[in-house]
């Protein structure tokens, strides 16, 4: 069995033991063995959780039981439900990108809100793109209150 079954028949096992209704799940096989599982709900709600908190859980757990079914951990996923994740990433570049704005006009520090390391990886590689040859970014603070520094380069 091939990795996309492996993760498929793990994940509706998951999802049926937790009673969590779904419609359809789609398997993106992405570079350096990276998959992308993107879950479809009538309810997403409650697979995603009380900010991604959920779907945080289910996807360790999936990893761990594919890991083991596998017997190899050279390969990551990233579980999304209802495209959740992307909608996230997308408007954390945004709001990273209006205030890359700011920086330029008023020349100001900018912070961003807490949020992931996931999240923060976006932004830092969205700043690190063509175009923001002049902006520099960091992270700073502990645990679920770790943010993004944005400034001018010195």
């Amino acid at each position: 069995m091939d990795i996309q079954e492996t993760l498929k028949e793990t994940l509706e096992e998951i999802l049926k033991k937790l009673h969590l209704e779904y419609t359809e799940i789609h398997i993106t096989e992405e570079e350096n063995n990276n998959f992308l599982i993107n879950v479809n709900t009538e309810n997403p709600s409650h697979m995603i959780g009380y900010h991604g908190d959920n779907i945080h859980a289910i996807q360790h757990i999936l990893k761990t039981l594919c890991w083991k079914k596998c017997n190899s951990n050279m390969f990551n996923i990233l579980l999304d439900v209802d495209e959740y994740r992307k909608r996230q990433e997308e408007n954390v570049v945004k709001l990273a990108q209006k205030r890359i704005e700011n920086i330029r006009r008023n020349g100001r520090t900018q912070h961003l809100p807490p949020m992931s390391a996931y999240l923060r990886r976006k932004v830092h590689l969205h700043c690190m793109n063509a175009g923001n040859e002049d902006i520099e970014t960091f992270s700073t603070g502990e645990g679920d209150r770790r943010h993004i520094v944005i400034k001018l380069k010195s």
